[in-house]
């Protein structure tokens, strides 16, 4: 396997996809339930999210927990890597509030 030509690569592949920021970003309170995270997630389709959280999960970034009750509840959690990166996440949030001319809202 070749090395990436910058280290970065590695974590940007983990954060690739339109709405993997965001997921993270509101897991980093703690667990949340498909419905609630979708409910906190406009726009994103089901099938997106499925997507992204089974990509998530499938590179220990958050891990899906399934509860044996009465409807099963499937609960997703930020892992002790997806902990890592809050604070990455967090820089780059600073980064954009610090430039913000050059990063226009997409709200309009």
């Amino acid at each position: 396997m070749n090395e990436p030509l910058c280290p970065a690569y590695s974590v940007l592949r983990l954060l690739s996809g339109k709405w993997k920021p965001a997921i993270l970003y509101h897991l980093r309170e703690g667990s949340l339930r498909f419905g609630d995270l979708r409910r906190s997630l406009p726009g994103v389709s089901q099938k997106m999210l499925t997507a992204q959280l089974r990509e998530l999960e499938a590179d220990g970034v958050v891990v899906r927990s399934v509860m044996a009750c009465v409807p099963p509840r499937v609960d997703y959690a930020l892992s002790s890597l997806g902990l890592a990166l809050l604070p990455l996440l967090q820089q780059m949030d600073d980064f954009v509030q610090e430039n913000r001319e050059f990063f226009p809202s997409e709200e309009g």
